[in-house]
């Protein structure tokens, strides 16, 4: 059976070029399905080599997904150039390959920037799969990114596919330091110059009954005027994330602290 497959991949005939076609894209189908393995293993080749820090999950899965895709379009192009070769000598298919990239370079200029943006996502831990982002305006989270799309999803469930050339500024909220948790008290002017105090020297000791506080907050006033009430805003920073839920353990702190003074919020 092995000759006879030799004999039929040498013959040189229609049947024999078809044959070769079929095996070129059968390896590159196959390649494409085993291109998460593929990708894996090279990223533990490539941890392996540098043991200074370890990679983190989300940035591992973002980058297995860069590089299987990539290895598809690789073996997909390599596939069809070998296809080409079968007909067309070396010499005549450098110049049809140069030709056609110029072509290609100038009708779909689009095309080619999503692929050389996805490149870059491979070196650039701009952000990585399962982290909340806005994009072009779209609010989600990451869930895969390839060399041609990054695709999120909304908080309301909708999918949105961004191309990646068209990716240029990335607002990345699983990153930041702090999130805020400010809140507004509304006083009577006359008791301002009694709550000041309280609520300067409960600003120093919140961070250690509210651990996810990361500091004393800022008493300022947004308004600047004063009547017969005057409205303040304590500007304090939380852990990340915890900005929601540290704002009602703030105002019942501040509450009970004011009330325990004989001091009354506003109506």
């Amino acid at each position: 059976m092995w000759e006879n497959f030799v004999t039929i991949w040498t013959a040189g005939t229609w049947w024999s070029d078809l044959l070769h076609i079929t095996v070129y894209f059968l390896l590159a189908y196959l390649i494409h399905r085993l291109s998460g393995r593929i990708a894996r293993r090279i990223l533990r080749i490539g941890s392996l080599s540098r043991q200074r820090r370890q990679m983190r999950q989300e940035r591992q899965n973002t980058l297995t997904s860069l590089v299987a895709s990539a290895v598809t379009f690789l073996s997909v192009v390599t596939a069809v150039f070998l296809s080409l070769s079968l007909f067309i000598s070396s010499a005549d298919l450098i110049w049809m390959v140069g030709l056609f990239a110029a072509a290609f370079g100038l009708g779909a200029r689009p095309l080619v920037s999503d692929y050389l943006t996805g490149v870059g996502f491979l070196f650039e831990d701009t952000f990585d799969v399962g982290e909340k982002v806005d994009i072009l305006g779209n609010e989600g989270v990451v869930e895969t990114v390839n060399l041609r799309t990054t695709t999120l999803r909304s908080p309301s469930g909708e999918l949105f596919v961004v191309p990646n050339g068209e990716i240029r500024i990335v607002r990345n909220f699983s990153r930041g330091r702090f999130s805020p948790a400010t809140i507004s008290l509304k006083l009577n002017a006359e008791d301002l110059s009694r709550a000041l105090p309280i609520l300067e020297e409960l600003s120093k000791e919140a961070p250690l009954l509210l651990p996810n506080l990361l500091e004393p907050w800022q008493i300022i006033s947004e308004t600047g005027s004063i009547g017969l009430q005057t409205e303040l805003t304590l500007v304090a920073k939380a852990k990340y994330a915890m900005g929601a839920e540290m704002r009602p353990k703030l105002l019942a702190l501040v509450h009970e602290r004011l009330n325990e003074a004989g001091v009354h919020l506003a109506d």
